[in-house]
């Protein structure tokens, strides 16, 4: 048994070095896999060790072995609660909504937690061998019963609105650890309950955290991106150049100069492709260029750009601000004749300071009937949308600021009260330098 509780930690440890070698995100989902790359290796050494103490009862001090197997319990309770963590959290993710779950598991942690502190250890001498047996063990049992069913509950209740491959991998970590309790419960000599618990790991990140697959659906992910950029409305190059058509016919040389000098500079700024990320003084460049076309196609829209100065290097996605105000154009003053103001803000977040609150507002005649909640559910499920016409630029812009910055950033619309909408871009504040 010794040898196999080696083996086990050995490929834990293997497992761990190539997680954290791989360059990820911090999020939720991270953490937690994280912690249960290292918690889970400390719990089978303390595992390998009373493995040893509990069949060497007559030589290992009676303190000792006592302390082990509290040990052992104690970080299994929080092995397993770990796992009913990253399996919530996946259904957080899939489902946009949150587990309610959450108090009860941790509550349950501490009393667990506290059981296994003060309730007594005993053993159990038989011929094949001796294991611990009691009320102090039975913390082992239920713990695992308990948690397993908060995930397998967390499944059933999710499961048309979860990903196949997601689903799978959590329904094999389930049956494995389940099989493998009860093979325990019912030959409680041949110590097994560390082989479950590494097979649970190993389904994870064979199927949901293995690099190789994530670099894979990451390719994917921005093949995909790159095609909704391309599809940008041709529209407005086509009206642009024949806006400046008619100026140089009624006013001249010098405003169609300044205007193909314009339409120049915006070309030349959404043409850097090169780079998924660019300051944000670029970005509101780049729509600065964009709305000063505008307003001389229409003389009638006003628009204003007001961006903390000290946000200027701030690191964004490129090009997530012109389709918003695009989109603004098009469904909000084109009803007005193209008369009204878009205003752009900047600034850091009033809840959190690491993050930036992009806004871009207008004065257009707002939401339809339905349409505020069409948009809230296609900016939710963005990933399982398939790009429309009407809805392509917002949906690329969320698609891209989730694969870039991360599932808890993204872009949001609320309905402003004196008329027109409001459209809330959040991101983490990263600063980086641009050449």
């Amino acid at each position: 048994m010794m040898r196999m509780e080696i083996a086990l930690i050995l490929v834990l440890v293997f497992v761990a070095f190539m997680y954290f070698g791989a360059d990820r995100r911090n999020t939720p989902l991270h953490k937690t896999f994280s912690a249960l790359l290292i918690i889970t290796p400390l719990h089978l050494a303390f595992d390998a060790a009373t493995v040893y103490t509990v069949n060497h009862l007559e030589t290992v001090p009676p303190f000792l072995n006592e302390i082990l197997h509290r040990l052992f319990i104690g970080t299994m309770v929080i092995v397993v609660y770990l796992f009913y963590r990253y399996i919530s959290i996946l259904v957080e993710e899939e489902t946009k909504k949150p587990v309610r779950f959450h108090l009860a598991a941790r509550i349950y942690l501490i009393l667990a937690e506290l059981e296994t502190l003060l309730l007594p250890v005993h053993y159990a001498v038989t011929e094949k061998g001796n294991y611990s047996d009691g009320i102090h063990v039975s913390v082992c049992y239920i713990s695992t019963a308990f948690y397993l069913f908060l995930c397998l509950w967390l499944l059933l209740k999710n499961r048309k609105q979860m990903d196949r491959k997601k689903k799978a991998a959590i329904g094999v970590a389930l049956v494995i650890e389940g099989i493998v309790s009860v093979l325990q419960a019912i030959n409680p000599t041949w110590l097994i309950s560390g082989m479950g618990i590494t097979l649970m790991t190993l389904a994870f990140y064979l199927t949901l955290e293995n690099p190789d697959i994530l670099r894979a659906e990451l390719t994917e992910q921005k093949m995909s991106m790159l095609y909704l950029k391309s599809q940008v409305n041709p529209h407005f190059l086509y009206n642009t150049l024949d806006t400046i058509r008619i100026q140089a016919q009624l006013n001249g040389d010098k405003t169609t100069a300044d205007s193909l000098m314009r339409l120049s500079d915006f070309f030349r700024l959404s043409i850097k492709t090169d780079k998924q990320m660019t300051a944000l003084e670029n970005e509101t460049e780049l729509s600065d260029a964009y709305m000063e076309l505008m307003c001389c196609r229409y003389p009638e829209l006003e628009y204003s750009c007001d961006i903390d100065p000290d946000l200027g290097d701030a690191s964004v996605p490129n090009f997530i601000l012109q389709p918003i105000i695009e989109n603004s154009l098009l469904h909000g003053l084109k009803n007005k004749g193209y008369r009204g103001n878009i205003t752009v803000t900047a600034e850091r977040s009033n809840h959190k300071q690491d993050c930036i609150e992009i806004e871009v507002s207008d004065t257009g005649s707002g939401f339809g009937e339905g349409v505020k909640r069409r948009i809230d559910e296609m900016l939710l499920n963005y990933d399982k949308e398939k790009p429309k016409t009407e809805s392509i630029g917002i949906l690329n812009v969320q698609k891209r600021i989730k694969l870039l910055c991360g599932k808890e950033f993204g872009l949001s619309y609320t309905e402003n009260t004196g008329g027109g909408v409001t459209a809330h871009i959040r991101l983490p504040l990263v600063r980086e330098e641009y050449k």
